[in-house]
C-alpha cells in the first residue's frame, strides 16, 4: 500500500468506510455487469464490502478475493470461510493467467504502489474480453465522502496533503490508467451513494480509529490541534440532528486483452 497502513482493526475500517463503500459496492457490480456463471475476484477486499455483494450474486465457491493487510484478511476469512481469500498486493497476484470473468477493484487504485501494473495485473489474471472494473471516490472534484474533512484541515494546514492528487480521484484519470494498462472498450461513469450519520459526535468519532490517510492525519496531531481541527469541521457540519454525506466515486470498466 503507498505510504499508508491499513493494518487497523476490521471493525475499525467498516466504522470509517462501510457506510458508503457498503451501498457502493452493489452500484459497482451493476455497472460491471455482473453476471452468474463466471468467477470474479475482488481485489484489495479489505472487510469485503464488495465480496459480500459477489458472494451474494454468485456464491462463495465463484468468489476469491486478495488483500494486503494481514489484519483484513483475517477478518474477511472469518467471515467468509467458503471464499479463496489470500494475502497478496495488486502488482503480484496469486493466481495464473485468465481464470476470472471479473477482477474488481473498489477504491483501491490510489494505495496500489503501482496502479497501471496493479490493473495491468488484474487483466492477466482476467480471460480475454472479460471484465476489469475499478472506482475511486471523486476526491479531486470534491464529491468524495471526505470533502468536509480535507477542508477542514486544509483551512487550519494549508500545506497538509490531501487525497485529491491520488490515483483515480480526478475525472478521466482511471480511464487513462485503464489505457495504459493496455485495457479496452474502456467505459466510465460516477456512481453516487448517500450516508446519514444520526449526530455530529457520530460522524466524527470514526476519524479517531488511525484508519487510511484521514485517520493517521488526525492520529498525528497533538491534543490542542486535534480540538481546533474538530472545532472546524463542527462549524462545516450540523451538530444538531442528522447528517447526510452524498459521496460520488469515478468507475471505470475496461476489457483484457
Amino acid at each position: 500500500m503507498r505510504g499508508v497502513s491499513f493494518e487497523v482493526a476490521a471493525d475499525a475500517y467498516g466504522r470509517f468506510m462501510g457506510r458508503y463503500s457498503e451501498p457502493l459496492a452493489a452500484k459497482f457490480v451493476e455497472f460491471a455487469r455482473l453476471t452468474e456463471g463466471r468467477q470474479a475476484l475482488d481485489v484489495g477486499c479489505g472487510t469485503g464490502a464488495l465480496t459480500a455483494e459477489l458472494v451474494g450474486r454468485l456464491g462463495a465457491g465463484a468468489v476469491s478475493a486478495v488483500d494486503p493487510s494481514g489484519a483484513f484478511v483475517t477478518a474477511a476469512r472469518s467471515r467468509f470461510p467458503a471464499v479463496d481469500i489470500r494475502r497478496a498486493a495488486a502488482e503480484r497476484l496469486p493466481f495464473p493467467d485468465g481464470v476470472f470473468g471479473y477482477a474488481f477493484a473498489q477504491l483501491v487504485v490510489p494505495f496500489m504502489d503501482d496502479p497501471v501494473a496493479g490493473l495491468r495485473e488484474m487483466a492477466r489474471v482476467t480471460r480475454r474480453g472479460d471484465v476489469v472494473a475499478a472506482c475511486v471516490w471523486d476526491h479531486a472534484g470534491g464529491g468524495g465522502p471526505l470533502t468536509a474533512f480535507w477542508k477542514a484541515v486544509l483551512d487550519l494546514d494549508p500545506h497538509a496533503r490531501d487525497e485529491s492528487t491520488h490515483a483515480g480521484a480526478r475525472e478521466g484519470h482511471l480511464a487513462e490508467l485503464f489505457a495504459a494498462a493496455g485495457l479496452r472498450d474502456i467505459e466510465s461513469t460516477v456512481l453516487t451513494v448517500r450516508a446519514s450519520f444520526a449526530s455530529f459526535d457520530e460522524w466524527w468519532e470514526p476519524f479517531t480509529l488511525g484508519v487510511g490517510p484521514a485517520g493517521e492525519y488526525v492520529k498525528g496531531l497533538d491534543a490542542r490541534r486535534r480540538d481546533a481541527l474538530r472545532g472546524r469541521w463542527a462549524a462545516l457540519l450540523p451538530r444538531e440532528g442528522p447528517i447526510d454525506i452524498v459521496a460520488s466515486a469515478w468507475t471505470t470498466l475496461g476489457r483484457a486483452r
